[in-house]
């Protein structure tokens, strides 16, 4: 797939996202933490994202991980750049960089998420091996490079983002797992050859 199509594939999904409704998306919500929840049970420290109003998750995410008891890491977009830092979750978010929520504490530098035994990974859509469509910045291509290798990460798209084949390039780190409203938490099988 070319980059040019790569980039349609995108636009189509974000706005799909955009034209849900929001009684959609408040049920996926719902669903997708419950079975992220359940899948995360017993995780230490966790890396996940702060959902925009579009994402699956928005509005529950990420002030449900506090049911799990674990340390919680949260993105931080630098202001020039395209390496994430990342802050302890305390509940207290601002207003980053492309208006996106973070939190406020103190950055931890872009190798504290290799302390996190899974990381929650954005995605617009997943395919059956594990590789993700993100939005084109590279900032989780460059931020797993510092996930532990045994590290579970995990996506949370909605069902109609699941596909069967996506193409992958040699940086592609696959996730391991996928939550959609439907299916719950599914484990993926990572692409061989």
């Amino acid at each position: 797939m070319s980059a040019a199509a790569k980039d349609e594939l995108r636009r189509r999904l974000l706005l799909r996202r955009r034209t849900r409704p929001a009684t959609e998306r408040a049920a996926a919500a719902e669903a997708v933490t419950a079975a992220l929840l359940a899948g995360l049970r017993g995780v230490g420290t966790l890396a996940a994202f702060v959902p925009d109003a579009e994402e699956p998750g928005s509005g529950r995410l990420p002030d449900g991980y506090a049911e799990l008891g674990a340390q919680v890491l949260l993105p931080v977009i630098p202001e020039r750049g395209r390496v994430l830092d990342w802050a302890l979750s305390t509940g207290e978010l601002e207003t980053g960089r492309f208006g996106l929520s973070q939190p406020s504490g103190p950055r931890l530098g872009p190798t504290a998420l290799a302390a996190a035994e899974a990381v929650v990974v954005p995605a617009l859509a997943v395919d059956r091996s594990g590789i993700r469509l993100g939005r084109g910045g590279g900032y989780y291509d460059r931020a797993l490079l510092h996930a532990r290798p045994d590290a579970v990460l995990v996506t949370v798209v909605f069902d109609d983002e699941r596909v069967d084949e996506l193409p992958s390039e040699p940086h592609d780190r696959p996730v391991t797992a996928v939550v959609t409203p439907s299916g719950g938490w599914q484990e993926l099988a990572a692409r061989t050859g």
